[in-house]
């Protein structure tokens, strides 16, 4: 598995940051450039959608599909949901299997409790999904 990380520069690219970078084992994968428009009238527009956790844009920029470091993160954060713990408790367990969140920051309670509207949203999909149904006898029930 590969792992990746999303960063936003904020000023110039820093050589001396890429070479560190490339010493550490990284490899720079894309890089997208924006400028302001010039003699362009602004205009209020709708904000465009965020894609929901679990999925990314496919590589055809047509549709989106699964990500599978995302998908495994919402399988575990059920999982752990189901057992009833609170939220700190999932967001440490999260954070010792390595999981990340999309910008590449250790679990929060915070931002466990903020997942819950997409974990309700892709719950029947999960439920359904082969991975679960082997998971399911292993995972300890507050009902139990």
């Amino acid at each position: 598995m590969r792992e990746r990380i999303r960063e936003t520069v904020w000023g110039s690219l820093d050589q001396d940051e890429m070479q560190s970078r490339i010493a550490q084992g990284w490899r720079l994968v894309a890089v997208e450039w924006e400028r302001a428009q010039a003699d362009v009238e602004t205009t209020a527009s709708e904000p465009l959608a965020e894609v929901p956790f679990g999925l990314r844009v496919s590589s055809d920029c047509a549709h989106l599909e699964e990500d599978p470091g995302e998908r495994a993160t919402l399988i575990a954060m059920m999982e752990l949901t189901i057992e009833d713990g609170p939220y700190s408790s999932i967001a440490d367990e999260l954070n010792r299997r390595g999981f990340r969140t999309r910008e590449g920051h250790r679990w929060t309670p915070v931002s466990v409790f903020q997942m819950l509207p997409r974990l309700i949203e892709t719950g029947p999909k999960i439920f359904n999904s082969e991975e679960w149904k082997k998971r399911r006898p292993t995972i300890r029930s507050a009902a139990t």
